[in-house]
């Protein structure tokens, strides 16, 4: 049946270009020049490629001018010098002439000189530890479609689901959609890929059957990618609670209304991801993964049909590192078999009472010190979530919880995934708040408590002003958060997806973004997390933070600390490794026996871990978690006051003798 919204001219049914539009076009492997860095859109065959910017132009012919040369000094073809570090150093000088702003550190003896160019990149012994990872359970392939975010356009792109859009721009999936305004990056593009140093446009997510081995989101590809391809240290394998994912053998993802029907449509369970954990650690003979808990805060999730007290049960059988939490996930129950709803950080009611079960637990701290952490995805979620849209809350991601369970967990490390960055994928919005551009939302500018003025990046600029205790009520018109009136030290940033989606297609926007988070919050609370394995392998991001420097001009107009050598290794490494514990050298971290992960028996076919990622993500028979003593409401409360150190009223009533 023909779809009515296909463009005009392309073939109906197998949504190939017509033959009119292919007049137009040329093959791009036929391009006689072949760029690290893409300068122009190409199609898969099925929309019609935009045409080529002014900027990407300019890029281009840069590029090859510093290519002609430098291949001939060299003595070396030019398809030679473009495919190794001179040609990627090459490019970064083009982008940096571009743009008119040094966005990243490079020199341009790098073009002649591994040597240097080694210089310039991430140390040998950088200490890195990636505070947001993810794998996918062997029974399934999804998602693909965050790859193909990475990727641009092509067959993963197509294969994760996303139509091609039937008018300009022709972008990345969230480009006008979701919420999102409809544009082009700074590099003139639609949709550029975010990591074309590393993968090209059509680089296979696990093609063919799944498998725990060769799967590009699985288990062997993840100790492939994070420890033997990249500078990883260690790594925390996180989970996601969100229910957005077609349960294993199909079905529709959804609200839950317990436990067990929830874990069905996880990419990763608590259980299986310590289970990952203890694999990892075992084979490589040293700690390179730490493993996240889930959060199902409410009182239906303590009484579980199957699971008892959840986070009791994940405490006893999995043995957390620190939690992980989702607002805007479908994760809280507030009476046995209620749907699961979003939620906000700062409910008595809802969450509170979870987090005096942790709190509880101390003494896991001994074994895991990271215990306390507790991990918050927020950001991400353009849709509605604008200023005045009906989403613009905190169940959504909004800050405005920040300052209430901040204060009244003061024991608690809250660690916000993303940055608290509102738009989702496609950061056009903030550029044009930044710049106030047409299209721009009011305020483009917030006010901190000194009178400060910075450009108003939705949810972070507010988010970094309550962790420094600046933030002011009203500063954002549409925010019920109060105001911040000291400084929350246990508020820290990570920057999962954020960097990865802007550093290179919107360097401006990650120029403010990580100048405020160090004005406000410092080097010493900001973390760094790759989000991989969604965007490929994490080493493209850690060369990029390496190598990424705010301009000078951006930095004398407002105001923004430097980045330096010092703040990238803390962000790096250094943070991560004082939240939970570990010594920040790399030499306490060995492969071991992970580079033979390809053989494992246990990860073939029937082994142990094949086994357990193929599984239900819990152990059988399922031995409940039995509820604390005397765990009715009265008491929980009680537990909540002891546990934030309210303390109790001494206050009597009644009559007593006052005559001696």
């Amino acid at each position: 049946m023909s779809n009515p919204e296909r463009f005009p001219g392309s073939r109906e049914e197998d949504a190939w270009l017509s033959d009119e539009q292919l007049e137009r076009c040329g093959p791009a492997e036929e391009e006689p020049f072949q760029g690290p860095v893409p300068t122009r859109m190409i199609s898969n065959g099925e929309y019609m490629p935009h045409p080529q910017t002014q900027k990407q132009k300019h890029v281009e012919a840069r590029v090859k001018e510093l290519a002609e040369k430098a291949a001939k000094k060299l003595g070396i073809s030019r398809r030679q010098f473009l495919a190794g570090s001179g040609g990627l150093a090459a490019s970064f000088l083009a982008m940096n002439e571009v743009f008119g702003n040094s966005f990243f550190k490079v020199d341009a003896v790098e073009m002649f000189e591994p040597a240097a160019a080694a210089e310039n990149g991430p140390p040998k012994n950088l200490f890195v530890f990636d505070d947001q990872t993810h794998i996918v359970r062997s029974s399934t392939n999804t998602p693909q479609g965050l790859r193909a975010l990475a990727q641009g356009p092509g067959s993963v792109s197509t294969a994760a689901g996303f139509s091609p859009a039937t008018t300009p721009p022709f972008g990345n999936p969230n480009n006008g959609r979701g919420g999102n305004p409809a544009g082009l990056d700074e590099l003139g593009s639609p949709w550029t890929p975010w990591n074309p140093a590393q993968l090209g446009p059509d680089f296979p997510p696990n093609p063919g059957p799944p498998t725990t081995v060769q799967g590009e989101f699985h288990l062997g590809q993840y100790i492939n990618r994070m420890y033997l391809e990249a500078q990883t240290s260690v790594s925390i394998i996180s989970n996601a609670n969100i229910a957005l994912f077609t349960p294993p053998g199909g079905g529709v993802p959804g609200a839950a209304n317990n436990i067990h029907d929830s874990l069905l449509s996880e990419i990763l369970t608590g259980w299986q991801t310590g289970q990952c954990r203890d694999y990892i650690n075992a084979v490589a003979g040293s700690t390179r993964a730490l493993a996240h808990g889930q959060i199902y805060p409410g009182y239906g999730n303590t009484v579980d049909p199957l699971f008892g007290d959840y986070t009791q049960w994940q405490i006893e059988n999995m043995q957390p590192d620190s939690w992980k939490g989702y607002n805007v996930a479908f994760a809280a129950s507030s009476a046995p078999g209620a749907a699961f709803t979003r939620w906000r950080l700062d409910d008595e009611v809802i969450a509170y009472p979870t987090y005096a079960i942790i709190a509880r637990n101390k003494d896991q701290l001994k074994n895991h010190p990271g215990f306390f952490n507790i991990c918050i995805h927020k950001g991400l979620s353009a849709n509605g979530t604008q200023p005045g849209g009906p989403n613009n809350l905190p169940n959504f991601g909004n800050p405005d919880d920040m300052v209430k369970v901040a204060t009244d967990w003061p024991q608690f490390n809250w660690i916000i995934y993303h940055a608290c960055f509102r738009p989702g994928f496609w950061d056009l919005q903030a550029l044009l708040d930044i710049e106030n551009m047409q299209g721009s939302m009011l305020p483009t500018t917030l006010v901190d408590s000194d009178g400060r003025i910075f450009p108003n990046i939705r949810w972070s600029t507010q988010f970094a002003q309550i962790a420094a205790g600046k933030y002011v009520a009203g500063a954002e018109p549409t925010s019920l958060s109060p105001s911040s009136t000291r400084r929350l030290p246990n508020i820290y940033a990570e920057l999962g997806t954020t960097m990865a989606s802007m550093i290179v297609t919107f360097p401006t926007v990650w120029a403010h973004l990580i100048g405020q988070l160090l004005y406000y919050m410092g080097q010493n609370n900001i973390v760094f997390g790759s989000d991989s394995l969604w965007y490929g392998g994490p080493q493209w991001q850690i060369e990029a933070l390496w190598r990424s420097q705010i301009p000078e001009n951006i930095r004398a107009k407002w105001g923004y600390p430097q980045l330096t050598e010092g703040a990238k290794r803390q962000i790096l490494g250094g943070n991560s490794a004082r939240l939970y514990g570990l010594p920040p050298a790399t030499p306490q971290y060995g492969d071991g026996g992970l580079p033979g992960f390809a053989s494992d028996p246990s990860l073939q076919a029937g082994g142990y871990m094949d086994t357990v990622l193929r599984g239900p993500g819990y152990p059988q028979p399922v031995i409940p978690a039995a509820l604390g003593p005397n765990n009715d409401r009265f008491a929980r409360m009680k537990q909540w006051v002891d546990d934030i150190r309210a303390g109790r009223s001494n206050e009597r009533h009644g009559w007593m003798r006052t005559d001696a």
